[in-house]
């Protein structure tokens, strides 16, 4: 079993050990609710216009006026502009002009899809940058087809796994949600050996598809030959709203479209709409702002906590959460508290959230999701919560409350689901 380093046993599954709190994504449904109850008192005393979301997501719905009685109407509106939708695909992921495109309502639901619909009983094959591991949902949608996942980190290990394994699919991550990143060289060899062992290649290219390309000069996601690639309609510079976007190969997609409507995981008109106008409005401006915005955020908690305790990518800081739970444990002058990092994470966010309005996955992201304290500054968020000093002044603030009451469980349970905390 795997512990992390305060002894906690890691659920393998997510990746970060469960506490006494957050059992279980049941537990983190309620967190979530929680969250949405502590933002709308938020908005209540202080307005929607100082919410700062620092998510990586913005979640706008960029239609206009005249797209919702013609374009949002359910049964012509997709035929209407389909189309359109499909050229935007290609031309935002790099394709040569023959891909198919659809929309879904969640990349996690079009990640499970293309599970279900390509593993043929075999073990799913994933490439990850080292260090890292696949999406929560690669090993969700394995275990709703009984298979396996097989998660390897090089060349050598991505071949020796086809020849062992005989995958029907490999999923390649370029780019994962802690923004560790695959080389060009690799994703290409990776693509050529599964392509030429019959399988079909599945690009996860959520942050990658814009993150790659605009901030790391890397290639576009279709130019490496996979059969299927799905980017987020809502990150690294997208407006949202939440959406995962499929594109690729005709015959590939086909039945993952058939798989998610039998799972009514397809992207309504409205959404898919809103999917196809953040494509057509993205600017490699809004996503180099948004990547200035996360360095300068960087800088700052630098200076308030100390650069060897946080981790700088290219769209802001990150601590990780078992640092970060040392940072409250030096706080409080303890060796040990009855929380899991992930508990003390979400308590942080929780309070950074009431005080200023600053959205974070640890307190919004859904069930499995990564537990670090990221800060990925959306567009003028930082300018919202009242620059970056007051950001950083705002999470260690947060750690120091939380610090001290580090040995009240009853508080950390209020905190994380509100007054009625038992559940």
């Amino acid at each position: 079993m795997t512990t992390d380093r305060f002894g906690n046993t890691i659920d393998p599954a997510v990746g970060y050990a469960r506490g006494s709190l957050l059992r279980g994504s049941a537990d983190e449904v309620r967190r979530l609710a929680q969250a949405g109850r502590v933002a709308a008192d938020f908005v209540a005393r202080e307005g929607i216009d100082k919410i700062a979301i620092c998510t990586g997501n913005l979640r706008f719905y960029p239609v206009v006026a005249d797209d919702l009685p013609v374009l949002c109407e359910e049964w012509i509106g997709p035929g209407l502009f389909g189309e359109d939708m499909r050229q935007a695909a290609i031309a935002h992921l790099g394709g040569q002009g023959h891909e198919a495109a659809a929309v879904v309502n969640r990349t996690s639901a079009g990640i499970v899809a293309t599970v279900l619909a390509h593993a043929q009983s075999r073990s799913v094959l994933s490439l990850v940058p080292d260090g890292d591991r696949s999406h929560a949902s690669v090993g969700r949608g394995a275990g709703l087809a009984g298979v396996d996942v097989v998660e390897v980190h090089d060349l050598d290990a991505f071949k020796e796994g086809i020849a062992r394994e005989t995958p029907s699919l490999v999923v390649i991550t370029p780019v994962t949600s802690e923004l560790s990143m695959l080389a060009d060289d690799l994703i290409k060899g990776a693509v050529k050996a599964a392509k030429a062992a019959g399988c079909i290649t599945f690009l996860d290219d959520a942050y990658g598809a814009r993150y790659r390309p605009v901030l790391h000069g890397g290639g576009a996601s279709l130019s490496f030959g996979a059969d299927l690639v799905i980017t987020n309609a809502d990150k690294a510079g997208l407006s949202g709203p939440r959406a995962g976007i499929l594109c690729g190969d005709p015959a590939s997609l086909v039945p993952v479209q058939a798989k998610v409507s039998e799972l009514g995981m397809e992207a309504r008109a409205p959404v898919a709409v809103g999917a196809m106008r953040s494509l057509q409005g993205f600017t490699p401006e809004l996503l180099m702002q948004e990547a200035q915005d996360g360095q300068d955020l960087a800088e700052a908690l630098e200076k308030a906590l100390g650069a060897n305790r946080i981790t700088c990518s290219a769209l802001g800081p990150k601590i990780d959460e078992q640092d970060a739970m040392k940072i409250v444990l030096d706080m409080a002058g303890a060796e040990a508290a009855d929380l899991v990092p992930a508990e003390v994470t979400a308590a942080i966010g929780m309070l950074m959230l009431r005080d200023k309005g600053i959205v974070t996955v640890n307190t919004h992201g859904q069930p499995g999701g990564r537990v670090s304290i990221r800060l990925k500054p959306t567009a003028g968020a930082v300018a919202r919560a009242g620059g970056t000093k007051a950001v950083a002044e705002c999470l260690v603030s947060a750690m120091r409350e939380v610090a001290d009451h580090l040995q009240d469980q009853a508080w950390v349970a209020a905190t994380l689901f509100g007054e009625n905390a038992h559940g």
